[in-house]
């Protein structure tokens, strides 16, 4: 039997099997972000629509990672691992042959209740399977295919677009799953956090209000922030997420550890990856567009110029994995943010008559940053979670990143429609006021480059705005996570994680010091 913590036997096997896991869900988020454009040509879909593509699925997984991470804890990792795998591949199904906007927002709501039982475990089986020693290594290699995903992603989703369908984007994922499934039975150990009741009443609760306030989030551009239906459905979420909370703290088996927002190093690891999930988010988002739409690259180039961003990621994060052992987590955080606000910043300068290497030098540097700050991030807050409970702590991680992706397509999206919109002069047809595609399908030199420099206009300060966050997220990992004190000699063995009472301990020094 398998101590949840310790090293084991087969544990790179098992840290290859959760790589492809994780892999099946990267991918089909990069592909679907290269073929809006087609969304909108070949399926009809409004620029309303194609938020809704795409915010179903993180309604869907924000909504339910909390309740996921807590089942997964309590009925058995490797078991949700492959149930949420069975269910993105049927939903990828249903969405490939999707023949209306509303069926594929169907099918990518159901691919995320996939992905909300297959994230969380991929990390807590992580956890339990690697010792500290080897722990930020795995994790390293585990966001590097994360990135590898991203570099992946374009390339497949650019061939597959120039080929066949964009049905094909979906399609492609179910074999990938197969694969996965298959490995995860083969390799991985069952592991729970223990026996105990079900904490029915929390995972209502949770879900319940999750639902409610990614809902109103994503409905926001819509029916307005100001709207009943906004409004509503937003305090409701609220109320049911307060509900929530109290339910934890006075229940004795309950769904999520609450606790660990106590430790600082976690609650500054998650609120700085939700600020640049919140700016990536609007950078992808506005970024496919204008690769396409306004400097005028093909399916496949398109792909292939957003090479830069994930081979620098790449190459950063298991770099990464060298430094951590030299420097905090701290330092690589929060140079990390920095680096990428840097690269929001130049993006902030690309106008329509800007070449590629421009885009280059900017994606490379966004890269870096990522690559940077990721792992060190996710190092220290799963370090600050026990391993039995990795399963609800991956999944508040994720959760919180959902929400800042969630947020970014909402506020992001709508802020780039709006810079688009009042950017144009009065009197144009409606379809070119309504979307940059609407204007290039009129055929009419003048009003595709008036549109042109008005979506370059908006996205300018769409950057800015991911700049300031990315700012902040340096601000924050700075004020709230741990530096941690080594000597040369601890250097070269430094664990990759601090143990909970190595913090402890720091910080009654520190007391007695002031």
């Amino acid at each position: 039997m398998h101590t949840p913590g310790t090293a084991h036997p087969r544990r790179w096997w098992i840290l290859g099997a959760l790589c492809l896991s994780l892999l099946v869900l990267v991918i089909d988020n990069t592909i679907l972000n290269l073929a809006i454009p087609s969304l909108m040509r070949e399926l009809g879909a409004s620029p309303q629509d194609i938020q809704w593509i795409i915010s179903a699925y993180t309604l869907a997984f924000a909504g339910l990672l909390l309740t996921a991470g807590g089942l997964s804890d309590r009925y058995g990792r490797r078991r949700m691992l492959t149930a949420g795998l069975t269910v993105f591949a049927l939903a990828s199904l249903l969405a490939t042959y999707a023949g209306s906007p509303e069926i594929l927002i169907a099918g990518r709501g159901l691919m995320g209740v996939g992905a909300a039982l297959v994230m969380p475990a991929t990390m807590s089986i992580l956890i339990t399977v690697f010792d500290e020693t080897e722990r930020r290594k795995a994790i390293a290699a585990w966001s590097t295919v994360s990135l590898a995903g991203v570099l992946a992603g374009p390339s497949l989703g650019g061939f597959l677009l120039d080929h066949f369908w964009w049905g094909s984007v979906f399609l492609i994922n179910v074999p990938v799953a197969v694969v996965a499934i298959a490995a995860a039975m083969l390799l991985m150990p069952e592991s729970t956090g223990g026996a105990g009741r079900s904490d029915g009443v929390g995972a209502l609760l949770c879900t319940t209000g999750m639902v409610a306030v990614v809902y109103a989030v994503i409905g926001a551009p819509e029916h307005g922030w100001d709207s009943p239906v906004t409004t509503g459905v937003l305090a409701f979420g609220l109320v049911v997420m307060a509900g929530f909370v109290a339910w934890e703290l006075r229940t004795a088996t309950p769904m999520l550890p609450l606790r660990v927002f106590r430790d600082r190093t976690f609650t500054g690891g998650t609120l700085a990856v939700m600020l640049l999930a919140f700016a990536a988010a609007g950078m992808m988002l506005a970024l496919t567009q204008y690769i396409q739409l306004v400097a005028g690259y093909g399916v496949l180039q398109a792909g292939m110029a957003m090479l830069p961003f994930a081979a620098s990621s790449a190459a950063f994060n298991l770099a990464g994995a060298t430094l951590g052992r030299r420097f905090s987590n701290r330092a690589m955080v929060t140079t990390g943010m920095l680096v990428t606000a840097a690269g929001f910043l130049l993006l902030a300068t690309l106008t329509q008559a800007d070449g590629y290497p421009l885009l280059a030098v900017a994606l490379m540097i966004l890269g870096m940053g990522a690559g940077l700050a990721t792992p060190a991030a996710v190092t220290a807050l799963m370090g600050a979670i026990p391993p039995k409970d990795a399963g609800a702590g991956s999944a508040m991680n994720s959760t919180i990143s959902q929400a800042g992706s969630a947020l970014g397509i909402a506020v992001l999206g709508s802020a780039l429609t709006a810079g688009y919109q009042s950017r144009l002069p009065g009197g144009l047809p409606a379809a070119v006021q309504e979307s940059l595609a609407g204007a290039l399908a009129t055929g009419q030199q003048a009003i595709m480059g008036l549109a042109r420099q008005a979506f370059a206009g908006s996205m300018s300060f769409v950057m800015l705005v991911g700049a300031v966050l990315a700012a902040g997220a340096a601000v924050v990992a700075f004020t709230l996570l741990r530096p941690r004190r080594t000597t040369p000699a601890e250097t070269a063995t430094e664990p990759a994680t601090e143990p909970a009472t190595v913090r402890a301990a720091e910080d009654r020094r520190t007391s007695a010091n002031d």
